[in-house]
């Protein structure tokens, strides 16, 4: 192409679109979204679609759509050589198909399933190294115009700052991912979590942490087994100003009783059979510093005057001593026991628990925190996705939500095990439904609509209804709007809205 012959708007553009393009890599879609908008202003496309290639199963999915069937094209993917985009991305060649009617190439089933006619086309492959990394995909000029080698040309020099684009952007994420993982490293080997919350209720319990952590009150925590009572007793000691010296856990309900009295408060030699030799207990490698109690509830009743002992004087006795020893320790305890009813049956002394309760957090179930549900879900798949090595991008919507409408009676520990278990199993970029293997089951069914709005119901079961019935037809609307008895157009409405995708596609 000579200079003489140069489009100098579409060459402005150009430059305009590389530098937006190359603005940030911090998100991969958002960097995606930008290309296949661009390449559509360049080209004055009616629609467009980025498909990428996953190298593990040789497959394109498309990733980013436009136009007015946007939503129902992402539930789509092709094989290589398949359609189109799939010739393309298998010849690594660029392609203008202006009469779609005669070239046996184009894919014509996906244009009538989503109701959208593709007259001409015209696609090329992204390179980075010479290889295909993914395809670009413009539908039907505008003003029923054709493609012609111009736009063929300006699209391929495009393609190629797009690759570019990509392979920064995942270069920057791959780059991220070990930052958080050395800065996840570094957590665990000084012993403590992230604490990861999106919910207003988790961020009212964080607010009322930061205020109670400086002072050396006793703190009990309470909620049910797996909501992460840990990790909010490491918040305390992280904001408190003993942050500097140990936190020393114990679990009360892991030890037997005779075992239970020297784990906290040490033995001297000879004082049961195998006490060969002294031995410090958790409270004094806990001095200046936190001790976290972890299921209080459980500890035997014996030795429950001498925690009252510690809380109120500071000195304890080591197993067979009679020297008294002073420890300056701050106690936080927890419990997912109904504590005050273990106080009425006389398993509890009441004037213990009323020492440990002088600052009470009471960390909400997991089910009453949908917003959590969704951040923690995500963090857990970039855990375990680095540390199988294994290229997954995210949920599908139907996944994600089978995980908010579960009720996780396990919390987030049950939440942690199921997406393990499904990026184990998972074969494909997105995790799907049945790879988490949660089970709603009759309780679930019946609590699937809690904490919901009327409208937000009845969203929920629309949604659930009408991809039922995609499902059962394929997909196709003209036979689904027939059998829900809805005009076609009205259908084609609900699903754009309420962003309905059919099951089991990993293009989700």
């Amino acid at each position: 192409m000579g200079l003489a012959q140069v489009d100098l708007d579409r060459f402005q553009t150009l430059i305009e679109i590389n530098a937006l393009i190359n603005s940030d890599f911090s998100d991969l879609r958002a960097v995606l979204q930008r290309i296949v908008e661009s390449a559509t202003r360049l080209t004055q496309g009616e629609a467009s679609s980025l498909l990428l290639v996953n190298p593990e199963n040789n497959k394109l999915y498309f990733e980013i759509a436009l136009g007015s069937k946007a939503p129902e094209m992402q539930q789509f993917s092709l094989e290589m050589g398949e359609g189109v985009a799939g010739w393309v991305a298998q010849h690594n060649r660029s392609l203008i198909v202006n009469d779609t009617d005669e070239d046996p190439r184009h894919k014509r089933d996906i244009g009538r399933q989503i109701g959208y006619p593709a007259s001409s086309i015209l696609a090329v492959p992204m390179r980075v190294k010479e290889r295909c990394i993914g395809v670009i995909e413009i539908l039907n000029k505008k003003d029923n115009k054709v493609f012609d080698d111009d736009d063929l040309q300006w699209l391929e020099i495009f393609s190629n700052q797009a690759a570019i684009a990509i392979q920064n952007a995942k270069d920057f994420q791959r780059v991220r991912k070990e930052v958080d993982l050395l800065q996840d490293r570094v957590k665990t080997d000084e012993g403590y979590h992230s604490l990861i919350w999106e919910s207003p209720v988790m961020g009212e319990q964080l607010s009322l942490v930061e205020r109670i952590a400086p002072t050396d009150s006793t703190v009990l925590i309470l909620g049910e087994s797996g909501v992460g009572k840990e990790l909010i007793a490491e918040q305390v000691h992280l904001n408190s100003q003993r942050v500097g010296q140990p936190f020393v856990r114990v679990n009360c309900a892991a030890l037997p009783a005779t075992l239970l009295e020297s784990e906290l408060f040490g033995h001297v030699k000879g004082a049961f059979t195998d006490a060969i030799q002294d031995r410090r207990g958790r409270f004094e490698l806990a001095d200046r510093g936190t001790i976290f109690l972890d299921e209080i509830g459980d500890l035997p009743l014996a030795l429950q005057a001498k925690m009252l002992r510690v809380i109120q004087e500071k000195t304890f006795e080591r197993l067979g001593a009679s020297e008294s020893i002073s420890a300056d320790v701050r106690i936080i305890a927890a419990t997912n026991k109904d504590i005050e009813t273990l106080v009425e049956q006389g398993e509890f002394r009441s004037d213990l628990y009323y020492r440990l309760n002088v600052l009470p957090l009471t960390i909400p179930p997991l089910r009453r925190r949908p917003e959590d549900i969704t951040a923690l879900a995500e963090f857990f798949l970039k855990r375990f996705s680095r540390e199988t090595n294994k290229h997954i991008v995210g949920f599908s919507d139907e996944a994600m939500e089978s995980l908010l409408s579960y009720q996780w009676p396990g919390n987030v520990r049950e939440l942690e095990n199921a997406v393990e278990r499904a990026v184990v199993i998972a074969r494909h970029e997105r995790i799907l439904p049945e790879d988490l293997l949660i089970h709603q089951g009759a309780a679930g069914e019946q609590t699937r609509y809690q904490g919901k709005t009327l409208k937000g119901s009845i969203n929920l079961f629309k949604k659930q209804f009408i991809r039922e019935a995609l499902n059962r037809h394929s997909g196709n609307h003209t036979e689904t709007a027939k059998e829900l008895g809805i005009q076609r157009s009205y259908l084609s409405k609900l699903v754009k809205d309420l962003s309905i995708h059919r099951k089991g596609d990993s293009s989700i």
